[in-house]
């Protein structure tokens, strides 16, 4: 699968560095005062420093809970999904959706939660059971 580039409004460069690589383990690339880039699981972000991040809309349901749209995350190895979650609960970020099991014994099986970046930006990290079943319904 190719690699995405996502760029996204951030409030502070330090509190960004601190849970982008401090909390998740996410290497740093390059940086200037009003961004940074990071690599997020063999993906690009770029975060921009910003004085108008926009409130969250929670309008998308899931499983009857209400999600912030828009979001982004990663989909992980269930190791890797095991050792996140473990690092969060480390540095004691509060879970907007707990570690859970969605679509037990259906298709589309997975291990999902969601956080909040320091600067407000909703994340989801999910692992599915079958990697093949990320796509189908």
């Amino acid at each position: 699968m190719n690699s995405f580039h996502y760029a996204f409004k951030v409030k502070d460069i330090e509190s960004t560095r601190k849970f982008y690589v401090d909390i998740l383990g996410c290497e740093e690339g390059r940086s200037t005062e009003t961004w940074i880039d990071f690599n997020f699981f063999g993906h690009q972000l770029s975060a921009h420093l910003s004085d108008d991040i926009p409130p969250l809309d929670y309008c998308g349901k899931v499983d009857g809970i209400n999600v912030p749209i828009p979001h982004f995350g990663c989909l992980l190895s269930p190791a890797d999904f095991q050792k996140v979650r473990q690092q969060l609960e480390a540095a004691q970020v509060e879970f907007l959706v707990k570690p859970q099991e969605r679509y037990k014994g259906q298709t589309g099986e997975q291990h999902t939660m969601f956080v909040f970046d320091l600067s407000g930006n909703p994340l989801e990290f999910k692992s599915f059971k079958d990697e093949g079943e990320v796509f189908l319904s």
